[in-house]
């Protein structure tokens, strides 16, 4: 049977949807993009979305098999990271 969605654009999600989609609220979601730790999101017009893959993709760079597993990647709080680089033409205050 043929995928009825093959061909079709990507799935974009509103704020909310992305948040209930990951198990977020919206708010925490805003927080991860503010602070440059959530996932890949686009602006089209003032609307923020995210696509489902890049939503899956960020979910995924914290999966791990057991409590000692290091897993594929580090899926950061919502809070400021001294790490983490500036936005461009920003310096840290």
């Amino acid at each position: 049977m043929p995928d009825p969605m093959a061909g079709l654009p990507p799935r974009f999600l509103r704020t909310p949807e992305a948040a209930r989609y990951l198990g977020l609220s919206g708010r925490t979601l805003e927080k991860h993009r503010t602070y440059g730790t959530g996932p890949t999101y686009r602006k089209i017009g003032g609307r923020v979305v995210y696509a489902v893959d890049d939503l899956k993709a960020w979910a995924d760079r914290g999966a791990k098999t057991s409590t000692s597993d290091p897993g594929k990647g580090t899926v950061l709080p919502a809070k400021k990271h001294p790490a983490l680089r500036p936005y461009a033409g920003q310096e840290r205050r």
